[in-house]
């Protein structure tokens, strides 16, 4: 472990001996329109009471050039990661004057170059313990501080911080801006953004208080921002959580910024949250999409209070933030937005990152024992967020909404601009239920693993339900008969599950659908006479959240090897065409095509891949025109003729515009369909150059490098493989791209020869480059090959390698090995 790896004891330590007060931190980006400057000036003035005679502050960048304790410099002691700090008195002020390092990977200052007309965009970005990168600070969540940022910058960039600007000095074509002071504030949440990004402004208002709004993206990107629909977005979430928390936004102004390159989907901080650019669609949007994103600009408001006001002394309780924000997303698009239906993708999708991360041998508690910033990066999983999300939303159920939000907002009142544990919010949930949370805490935050619910029928109208590893639940059970192939609901009944057999009274029904409504957390099995009532009737049921269960059971038990993939893919076939939620739609036509790569044995997949791919061609000529459908299907088209040439004059016939009626050829479809020519042999340099000058802009430019490296050539493949690992100039977004095309078409024959390669490489990458970079590589070129001969000799021959590094090749080979059993279950579940 380096000392860049920061520890819980000992940072428990550190915030023990130090209170920090204040810090001022001053940023010289006038130079970072040079691309051949790739650092910048920083300086960092701390003020803090110490009990200790000595500490370490963090700091990650090119140089660290004078530290200054109390008016008198010190030698420079920085090993790269921790710049010590000697001679500490009661009080101190420590000036440290470095320089940091733009950045290519999103983490830190990250740097970025539009294509289409040359400006530069500077944002950055964090969490968990990236500040360091662009400031010296004590980088951890307990320690918060009031901070004053001061930016020199290019005249006429737009420059924003978390607060407004004080003041703002223009001279010699720069500008010096210096921003109000935060209100404490954890360094994870310290952000910058500057450039000639477009702004859009508004307000909200609310009795006294007016709150400044605005959205921002790089002006190539401003045709693309709908600005309106944000901002409605963002008032109608405004309004419902000031009724909600009782707690008057906090942070002055809220601005909503839009960038490139962005490595997760957005980030809470106060008064300036940023988005990735995937949020602003090129071309037409689904309502899924919309809705997608109106759930992540209500998830990240939420974290104005549960994260920002106040906030984890640890990473072992990330949940008390994030899960928290999942669930306010879906909460509140409900209560506050048009997207009344947002539990249903919840349900379905949300859930199924909890369900596959929960089954994992790296499965850990909501509320998880995280011992260092690696493990806490890796732990903004589907635990952390779906998981625990869907777990207070069955503490919801429990205890009714009126107790869960005087909970939350006796927890904000005791707890605000501090740091809280589990215990803190157990207390104030108990004080506003009256229910006893301990044994709740435990059933759910602090065990691993879920429930599998499955039914027992019996001959006399009395049934069973079956837990196997037991938990409280909370549940409804839905009836439902068919009537002329369509099924139709006949009651819904409450039930309290705790024992591993439960007896409940039911009427005959076809189809018993166990958690209808979805108010717990568990895996739910179809019997067989319910599976047999949705082969016919699925699509007919009326209730979107119970065929979104459905298709979530169906899914769950074909990758558990308990139903044949050829009978999810018969279901599939029968029924997505009439999925009328674009939502559900678009994660069928996600697991789909999973299903034939990853759990079909290898002698029956090209058929069935061919049969999949006639089957989205289908769908694509019968959806209503200009409908979401329409669109979906067409993805899913462009998607499955990377992996079959059969219909290639059809991908062709769509790429000129000839296709069914309504279809909105944008460019993300059109680099979608020719990269499935060029996968399969069938376009190459010249139509990819082609398109590349049709859509000369950042996203064409990573979509063309994407469908370059699919060639399928073994000279090409070579090349992919050698830039991912070394070839340093690749931005994040650029090695994804190399990624894919790696991979591109299952052609294991072109990239087998490197399967023994990969095992020699991980541990010099991850001790080499960051840890969000060598995430990338670990996981995106991990080998999938028939046994598990290779990865199970590195995991002997490296038990010391590091816990992170180890959990990531653990995950890819249980992936690998639950696909290897499936496989081979398939003959038995046919036969």
């Amino acid at each position: 472990m380096t000392s860049a790896n920061l520890t819980r004891t000992e940072t428990a330590a550190r915030s023990a001996s130090i209170d920090l007060h204040r810090i001022r931190l001053e940023l010289d980006l006038a130079g970072a329109v040079d691309p051949a400057i790739t650092g910048f000036p920083t300086t960092s003035t701390l003020e803090f009471g110490a009990t200790a005679a000595e500490t370490w502050v963090d700091f990650l960048g090119e140089g660290v050039h004078q530290v200054v304790v109390n008016g008198r410099e010190q030698e420079v002691e920085w090993d790269g990661a921790r710049i010590r700090l000697c001679g500490l008195a009661e009080s101190n002020t420590v000036e440290i004057r470095a320089t940091g390092a733009y950045s290519r990977s999103g983490e830190g200052l990250h740097r970025f170059v539009d294509p289409v007309d040359g400006g530069v965009y500077l944002y950055t970005h964090d969490e968990p313990a990236d500040a360091r990168r662009f400031m010296a600070c004590f980088e951890q969540p307990d320690m918060k501080a009031a901070i004053t940022i001061v930016v020199t910058a290019p005249e006429g960039w737009e420059v924003l911080s978390n607060q407004s600007p004080a003041r703002t000095d223009v001279r010699d074509g720069a500008q010096t801006v210096e921003f109000a002071p935060t209100l404490p504030l954890s360094s994870y949440l310290t952000c910058i953004a500057a450039g000639p990004y477009v702004r859009v402004s508004s307000e909200w208002r609310r009795d006294d208080l007016v709150v400044p709004l605005a959205v921002l993206s790089r002006a190539s990107m401003a045709a693309h921002l709908a600005a309106d629909e944000i901002l409605e977005v963002t008032r109608q979430g405004m309004d419902f959580f000031a009724d909600a928390f009782a707690f008057p936004y906090p942070w002055g102004k809220y601005d909503q910024i839009f960038v490139p390159e962005y490595n997760i989907g957005a980030m809470e901080n106060p008064g300036l949250v940023t988005f990735t650019e995937s949020y602003l669609y090129r071309g037409a949007a689904t309502r899924a999409q919309r809705q997608s994103r109106a759930n992540t600009i209500l998830h990240e408001m939420a974290h104005m209070w549960f994260g920002d006001l106040v906030t984890m002394t640890w990473w072992d309780d990330l949940w008390l933030k994030e899960s928290f924000a999942d669930y306010m997303g879906a909460h509140a698009s409900v209560a506050a937005t048009e997207f009344t239906d947002a539990w249903v993708a919840f349900a379905n999708r949300r859930k199924a990152w909890a369900y596959t991360q929960d089954q994992l041998p790296s499965t850990h508690p909501i509320v998880a024992d995280i011992a260092d910033l690696e493990a806490a990066k890796l732990n903004f999983d589907g635990i952390t967020y779906a998981k625990g999300a869907a777990v207070l939303k069955q503490l919801v159920a429990f205890v009714g909404d009126e107790a869960f939000f005087a909970g939350a907002r006796r927890y904000f009142a005791q707890h605000a601009f501090g740091n809280t544990t589990l215990e803190d919010l157990l207390v104030e949930l108990e004080q506003a239920s009256g229910r006893d949370m301990r044994a709740w805490a435990q059933a759910w935050l602090q065990t691993t693993g879920m429930s599998t619910l499955s039914l027992e029928r019996g001959t006399d109208g009395a049934a069973v339900v079956v837990q196997d590893a037991p938990r409280p639940h909370r549940l409804q059970i839905g009836l439902y008969d068919l009537q002329d192939d369509a099924l139709v609901l006949q009651e819904r009944i409450r039930a309290d599950i705790a024992a591993p057999r439960t007896s409940v009274a039911l009427a005959d029904a076809d189809l018993v659908l166990l958690n209808d409504g979805d108010l717990t957390y568990a895996k739910v099995r179809l019997d067989e006479r319910s599976l047999s009532a949705v082969e016919r009737g699925l699509s007919s049921l009326a209730d979107p959240l119970a065929r979104g269960l459905v298709w979530s059971a169906l899914w769950n038990a074909t990758r558990d090897g308990e139903l044949a993939v050829t009978r999810y893919l018969e279901i599939v076939a029968v029924h997505a065409p009439a999925e009328t939620d674009s939502a559900l739609l678009g994660g069928v036509l996600l697991n789909a095509p999973t299903a034939i790569g990853q759990f079909l044995p290898d002698v029956d997949r090209a058929d069935a891949r061919r049969a999949w791919l006639d089957a989205t061609w289908a769908a694509l000529g019968a959806a209503v025109p200009g409908g979401d459908a329409q669109l979906i299907w067409a993805r899913a088209f462009a998607a499955a003729a990377a992996f079959d040439d059969s219909r290639r004059r059809d991908v062709s016939t769509l790429l000129i515009g000839s296709g069914p009626e309504g279809l909105p050829m944008d460019a993300d479809l059109r680099w979608e369909l020719l990269t499935a020519l060029v996968a399969t042999g069938h376009a190459g340099a010249e139509e990819i150059t082609e398109e590349q000058l049709r859509d000369h802009t950042a996203s064409g430019r990573t979509a063309a490098l994407a469908a370059a490296a699919s060639t399928p050539n073994a000279a090409v493949r070579a090349a992919d493989w050698r830039a991912a690992w070394g070839d340093l100039t690749l931005t994040n977004d650029h090695l994804d791209a190399t990624i894919r095309g790696f991979g591109a078409g299952g052609r294991r024959d072109l990239i087998s020869g490197f399967d023994a390669e990969y095992f020699d490489r991980i541990e010099a990458a991850w001790a080499e480059r960051s840890i969000e970079i060598a995430r990338r590589l670990v996981i995106g070129l991990y080998p999938e090959v028939e046994t598990t001969e290779l990865v199970d000799v590195w995991l002997d021959a490296h038990p010391d390698a590091p816990a992170a590094l180890r959990r990531l090749v653990l995950e890819q080979r249980d992936h690998q090995q639950r696909a290897i059993r499936v496989r081979q279950a398939q003959g038995v579940l046919v036969g």
